[in-house]
């Protein structure tokens, strides 16, 4: 038996690969399976806006299929070392409604050396809503967005569980071609393009607003382009109504798609993203919703997590903080400790102040467990090191803003106290994520003996900024190291205007 041929088998056997030939853009992306772990080793995106080559008639023009055909010779080399059980391809709206399909998907079978498979709207909403569900780990009911190029999908599902679906005529392509003609963003031509998509909101709004859901989930294309925008101009939030209608008024002023200068806002996505944002406009009114964060997967991670049937589907959030605490080799002891102890603290935050919300305990948990991340570089600045390895760090089942938030809690930890540091959140998340700040803080400082078993029953009193800790009489009298770290934290708070009490 050849040794080598047999490794080499069993390395292509942990590789699998999903293509997404969408309206706008085409995707490829490649993961390797390690262990149950799933870790993504490629991604390819082009545009190709294929949807922009669909006639009246509802035939694809020849420039089109060669755009797509051409991405395609360059998605095949990838493709090669993949055994072919483990490649999906699976095409969307625009193949769906072009008349001549048949012509694209024949070469395209051809370069790709693989069957192409046109899904439903159906189907792309069922496996968007996976790819959503595998990656942002949903808490209750959960509305998800996509946004293609000629569709969008909007489903509301729980954990993995779509509940009810539904896949509309309307994309940031077909509706730049048909609302926005040469290019002009004039007011009319927005409140047309918002008019429509509600129209075709209209027979499927009752059948989503009835649902109690807990978050609004956006999957890529224009709701990824805004997250950026508003993380190019130093807003840590999620996406609002406000925001949108002042994006509107920003295409307005520039009149002219040439001219669309937003900070933020990448060339490759400038095109479409006037269309795209009426779209979102319509949906966020129709729908009532207050905010929307971004995914951290769609079609593509849903094609591939199909595929991987053996891969644990609960907890996604659980088993990302473990493999974090293994690689950056964590003391899991000692962040459960502290953990403990912020659960402990942020439970009777909650009795006593109505600023807690249904993320800000993941939040708690997942900074409690990470805030040592940085000693895997050195000690004495561990909480800025901490802070820039989550800023780059990919945390599979949280969104955009959760991450934001954890890698900001991480810095604040300890030492000096950045008045400033929460100033880029909403206003009406400042005072919670300030309270976390003081939990995180309080519980690595009680913790810092890195023993089971030392602290006692901890009450905690709140009056607005006056913070009240009460220990057991004498506790802190015979435990005088934390009593002097406590007395150094209250200095601290009181520099920027908080009070802390302990007695």
């Amino acid at each position: 038996m050849n040794i080598q041929a047999v490794s080499s088998q069993s390395k292509q056997e942990q590789l699998y690969a999903a293509v997404d030939l969408g309206s706008n853009s085409f995707h490829l992306v490649i993961v390797r399976v390690i262990a149950g772990s799933v870790q993504i080793i490629g991604k390819v995106k082009q545009k190709v806006r294929l949807a922009a080559g669909l006639d009246d008639d509802m035939i694809l023009d020849e420039v089109s299929m060669e755009r797509g055909w051409k991405c395609l010779e360059t998605f095949a080399e990838r493709l090669e070392d993949i055994p072919l059980s483990n490649i999906k391809v699976v095409g969307t709206a625009t193949l769906r409604l072009a008349k001549n399909a048949d012509k694209f998907i024949a070469k395209a079978e051809q370069i790709l050396k693989h069957k192409l498979e046109v899904i439903s709207g159906e189907e792309e909403a069922k496996q968007i809503y996976l790819g959503v569900a595998y990656t942002s780990a949903n808490q209750g009911n959960s509305l998800v967005i996509d946004i293609g190029g000629a569709s969008t999908e909007v489903i509301v599902g729980n954990d993995m569980q779509p509940i009810n679906l539904v896949s509309l005529d309307m994309g940031c392509v077909t509706f730049m071609e048909r609302y926005f003609e040469q290019g002009k963003l004039l007011q009319e031509n927005f409140q047309n393009a918002i008019h429509e998509a509600k129209q075709k909101l209209l027979p499927v709004k009752e059948d989503f607003v009835c649902f109690d859901w807990e978050q609004c989930l956006g999957a890529s294309g224009t709701p990824q382009a805004i997250v950026e925008i508003l993380v190019a101009q130093d807003i840590s939030d999620a996406i609002r109504l406000d925001y949108l209608h002042n994006l509107m008024q920003q295409c307005i002023d520039c009149q002219h798609v040439d001219d669309l200068a937003i900070e933020g806002l990448s060339e490759s996505r400038r095109a479409i993203f006037p269309s795209g944002l009426a779209i979102l406009i319509a949906l966020f009114e129709q729908l009532k919703i207050e905010e929307m964060q971004i995914s951290g997967g769609a079609l593509r991670e849903g094609l591939i997590y199909g595929m991987l049937e053996n891969i644990e589907k609960n907890d996604r959030r659980s088993t990302s903080l473990d493999e974090v605490v293994e690689r950056f080799h964590i003391e899991p002891e000692q962040a459960n400790r502290v953990t403990l102890v912020a659960s402990n603290l942020y439970a009777q935050l909650c009795e006593q102040s109505n600023i807690c919300n249904f993320d800000a305990r993941t939040v708690l948990t997942a900074a409690a467990m990470l805030h040592e991340i940085g000693l895997h570089i050195e000690y004495k600045q561990y909480h800025m090191h901490g802070a820039y390895i989550l800023s780059h760090l990919p945390l599979v089942g949280y969104t955009q803003l959760q991450r934001q938030s954890i890698r900001d809690l991480v810095m604040g930890h300890r030492q000096t106290i950045d008045p400033h540091l929460f100033d880029a959140y909403h206003t009406d998340l400042q005072p919670l994520m300030r309270a976390l700040s003081r939990i995180l803080r309080l519980s690595c400082l009680l913790s810092m003996r890195r023993k089971d078993n030392i602290l006692p029953d901890i009450s905690l009193k709140i009056e607005g900024d006056i913070w009240h800790l009460s220990f057991p009489e004498k506790w802190l009298k015979t435990h005088p190291l934390i009593d002097a770290e406590l007395a150094n934290e209250k200095w601290l708070q009181h520099k920027v205007g908080w009070q802390l009490n302990c007695n």
